[in-house]
């Protein structure tokens, strides 16, 4: 997925009231952008690093820049819009870069399912297959050169690994996909220490079926695209 237009720089102040974060361009000035991120952020937070963001057309949205990127001190890039998530990922499904799901022919975004009001970020098809029910997460949190998902308490992620098993009682496939939006993040573990009761219930799913896959991310201001799969550790 390539930025166009490309994006900009500044230097990061300060994130607050969660969906906010001020910058310093370049020349001096402050703006305000969107962060489109519910999490913690969790280490992804540098003030006085460079921050890359994208600037929308439309005169409706309050904010018309979005923070996309983050520089850490050692120079790793991380996404911050963690919308991009789910793009790169139906990307990467249709260019086959997911080994796992070669042969879906379709791809639907955000279809109501379940029991608990949800909609399941991608939805392949294909004839002679079972329906797969994908719920993509992006993985920012690194401790110790280690990858860790959530970055807090996530009862909505809870809820996502019940329908997901629902899924597969119901007979179809579903995989909880972890989009890895951190340069130096080379694998996955789940956050026990932050949400125990979440890294619990995903083993449950794991046995009942549902199946986990974790994918790196190439980071840049011109791009960001799937590569590779990385590994994942209970």
């Amino acid at each position: 997925m390539k930025f166009s237009p490309a994006l900009e720089s500044g230097t990061l102040i300060k994130r607050y009231k969660r969906f906010l974060a001020d910058v310093r361009l370049q020349d001096g000035t402050e703006v305000t952008l969107h962060c489109p991120n519910t999490g913690s952020m969790k280490n992804c937070l540098f003030p006085k690093q460079t921050v890359w963001f994208s600037t929308s057309t439309n005169p409706k949205r309050k904010y018309s820049r979005t923070w996309e990127l983050m520089q850490t001190p050692n120079n790793d890039t991380i996404g911050i819009n963690t919308g991009r998530a789910n793009q790169v990922a139906e990307e990467a499904i249709k260019d086959g870069i997911i080994t796992e799901l070669l042969g879906y022919k379709s791809v639907k975004r955000e279809v109501k399912y379940g029991n608990e009001n949800s909609r399941i970020d991608l939805l392949l098809e294909a004839e002679g297959l079972p329906l797969c029910y994908i719920e993509v997460k992006s993985c920012t949190l690194m401790e110790d050169e280690q990858g860790y998902f959530p970055d807090s308490v996530t009862a909505r992620g809870q809820k996502h690994l019940r329908e997901l098993m629902e899924m597969v009682k119901a007979g179809h496939r579903a995989i909880l996909l972890f989009v890895v939006q951190h340069s130096g993040i080379q694998s996955v573990k789940i956050a026990k220490h932050i949400d125990p009761d979440y890294a619990d219930l995903l083993q449950q799913a794991k046995k009942a079926g549902v199946e986990v896959l974790a994918y790196r991310c190439q980071l840049n201001k011109d791009e960001i695209k799937l590569t590779k799969a990385c590994a994942f550790n209970d």
